[in-house]
């Protein structure tokens, strides 16, 4: 310890979102120094390294397989990784997703996947490629917790949910992702409608997926119209296959001529902010989340919520929302009905969130996680 450690991390899977913010925000916020940690070196593609601060204790890693076929990346990790790491000279390894085929000792592992261990959700795709997919993910992720020396959660309900699974883990640890602070500067628009001069814009930031329930919250927000409520809908994050097409179906049906739903397709992070200021109500449907990124940078906003019961959400939004089952249009539009109707609900809702969101930040992430990391290794080596 007296040289100070050398720690790898292997990110070449981070391909969502909040995979890549997750890296991006340890990197930037971060200083392993500060906890004996001499270097780090980072594994990943191109595109995401491109994104990471430059700084003196990190070393960053393109294997050229990175750039190629998903088999070419899998084949990469299964095969060179650990003698890449060991090359480098690291200490441990801490592997940002459990869908590896690494076996380097000692190593870390965070669990950032969901949709592989609830029932529920795992239905949505019958007996189809997208399934076995799903339980190969499943057997790979549970593997690679029972092989680490320890697994870093993101939330209580995702470590529950995982260990009833894979089995109990011995050492553990909860270590939230954070939220950018231009989330927390954004100022959301305070003029809320009272005479129907325009309309309540509603927003749901996500991807469609068949977790996600937009056809859903499409039929709610039509309800709501047809109870005199001037509300539109914008859907952001895109969508493609079978989700997407009930989306398209159910705006058909309830908004012809688009009216008030719309739909953009994937936009930048930094744009977020500014979206999300724009809107008066924020709407969050998922029914299956290890931790709801997107939740939490409305949460920052300070925008009041109606929110999903399912999952992880009640124990992020506490009560800084009003909830309803996301599989059930007339649920979802009575919980926004009560945030419409209710200034003081809505206002108390709102601020309690942005406190609530107060403890998501990018330097606690990265600090709890350099610290676990070296408590680890002090482990193996006691």
């Amino acid at each position: 310890m007296a040289k100070g450690l050398v720690v790898g991390v292997d990110s070449s899977r981070n391909r969502s979102g909040g995979a890549k913010a997750h890296l991006i925000g340890i990197t930037t916020e971060g200083d392993p120094p500060k906890h004996g940690i001499r270097e780090v070196h980072i594994w990943t593609f191109r595109s995401l390294l491109d994104c990471i601060p430059d700084r003196p204790w990190l070393v960053k890693h393109n294997p050229n397989e990175l750039e190629r076929s998903l088999l070419k990346q899998l084949w990469w990790q299964a095969t060179k990784l650990s003698g890449e790491a060991a090359a480098a000279g690291c200490d441990i390894l801490f592997t940002t997703d459990a869908s590896t085929l690494c076996r380097y000792k000692p190593m870390v592992v965070m669990g950032q996947d969901m949709l592989s261990y609830e029932p529920s959700v795992m239905n949505y795709f019958g007996y189809t490629k997208a399934r076995l997919r799903l339980l190969a993910i499943l057997f790979l992720q549970n593997r690679a917790f029972r092989h680490a020396e320890s697994v870093i959660f993101l939330t209580k309900y995702a470590a529950k949910v995982i260990q009833k699974s894979c089995g109990p883990l011995s050492r553990i640890a909860y270590i939230p992702h954070g939220v950018g602070e231009d989330f927390k500067r954004a100022q959301p628009v305070h003029d809320w409608p009272t005479t129907n001069d325009r309309p309540i814009r509603c927003l749901y930031v996500s991807n469609a997926a068949m977790h996600k329930h937009q056809w859903v919250v499409v039929q709610a927000i039509a309800a709501l119209r047809k109870r005199g409520y001037d509300v539109s809908l914008s859907l952001v994050g895109g969508g493609l296959g079978r989700a997407q097409q009930l989306l398209e179906e159910q705006i058909a049906v309830s908004d012809p001529n688009r009216v008030f739903v719309k739909q953009k397709g994937f936009v930048p992070h930094k744009d977020l902010p500014a979206i999300l200021a724009n809107a008066y109500l924020f709407i969050f449907a998922s029914s299956c989340e290890n931790m709801p990124n997107t939740l939490i940078e409305a949460m920052a906003v300070g925008l009041p919520i109606a929110c999903s019961n399912r999952g992880p959400m009640p124990e992020v939004l506490m009560d800084g929302g009003v909830y309803f089952d996301p599989e059930n249009a007339d649920s979802i539009a009575g919980a926004v009905e009560q945030l419409i109707t209710d200034q003081a609900l809505r206002a108390r809702v709102a601020k309690r969130a942005k406190e609530l969101a107060g403890q998501y930040s990018w330097s606690r992430c990265a600090d709890e996680t350099f610290a676990f990391i070296v408590d680890t290794y002090k482990g193996v080596k006691a």
